[in-house]
């Protein structure tokens, strides 16, 4: 069964929803890429800068000036790993994790608002569609790498 148009409309309305989105946050908030290693470090727990990058799909080297930012602000602390003292692991610190849940809270401010114009069927089948779609991301389907 071909799913290409499916595909392609639900991608438009995702994108569409991130940019909204992306605009309701306020001014000087974190980068999107700050906002993805503080979300993956409370999702996940401390991690090396390496499985980091990894899970976001970018190379370490590209994340390094986000650490260390992201370091020198105290939203992360690195800490020799205890396995492999050449590696660092990174943790969340509170005032990250403060960090990460305001900025959360401004999008989930709006998107409340929005849901609040919908009928009750329609948020049902919105909470339906979330549930599905965190699934769908974190799906590793085989030779769709690029």
């Amino acid at each position: 069964m071909d799913h290409l148009a499916d595909a392609a409309a639900l991608r438009r309305a995702v994108v569409r929803i991130n940019r909204r989105l992306r605009q309701e946050r306020g001014e000087g908030g974190l980068s999107p890429n700050q906002l993805a290693v503080l979300g993956h470090l409370h999702a996940h727990g401390p991690a090396t800068p390496g499985r980091i990058a990894a899970r976001e799909r970018q190379r370490p080297q590209s994340l390094t000036r986000v650490f260390a930012d992201l370091e020198a602000e105290g939203l992360i602390a690195r800490e020799p790993d205890a396995g492999d003292r050449r590696q660092s692991v990174l943790s969340l610190t509170e005032p990250g994790r403060r960090a990460l849940e305001r900025d959360m809270a401004e999008r989930d401010v709006w998107l409340a608002a929005a849901l609040s114009t919908l009928g009750e069927t329609e948020r049902g089948v919105l909470t339906l569609a979330a549930a599905l779609l965190e699934r769908v991301g974190s799906m590793e389907i085989p030779g769709t790498e690029i």
